[in-house]
């Protein structure tokens, strides 16, 4: 992702916001998905075991229940993407075309 065009901010449950610098638009994202797996943690050289107890922190992901990007929330244009497809493709893909409409009615 081209950081000259975008700012971006994250948090704990891998939920992030991208900011175009270009067009001023924002992008929400949200990886859905089952939480980590129980054995979740730090890997001890020595023993070989996981330690460390995480909870319910840095999970990496949504339940799709919990999931806040939604119509009743206000968000438009919601896609889900495939496993391995990058969110930041889309997003610069979709901040283009934006651009190129903010363009042709000359509001940038």
């Amino acid at each position: 992702m081209d950081n000259n065009r975008f700012l971006k901010d994250s948090d704990k449950t891998g939920r992030f916001i991208v900011k175009s610098k270009v067009t001023g638009k924002k992008y929400y994202v949200e990886p859905i998905g089952n939480t980590h797996p129980s054995d979740w943690g730090d890997l001890d050289p020595a023993t070989k075991k996981m330690t460390g107890d995480y909870g319910d922190k840095y999970e990496g992901c949504v339940p799709e229940k919990e999931s806040i990007i939604t119509e009743d929330n206000g968000f438009e244009k919601i896609t889900t993407l495939p496993p391995g497809m990058s969110p930041f493709n889309e997003i610069e893909r979709r901040d283009k075309e934006y651009e190129s409409i903010m363009k042709e009615n000359n509001i940038i």
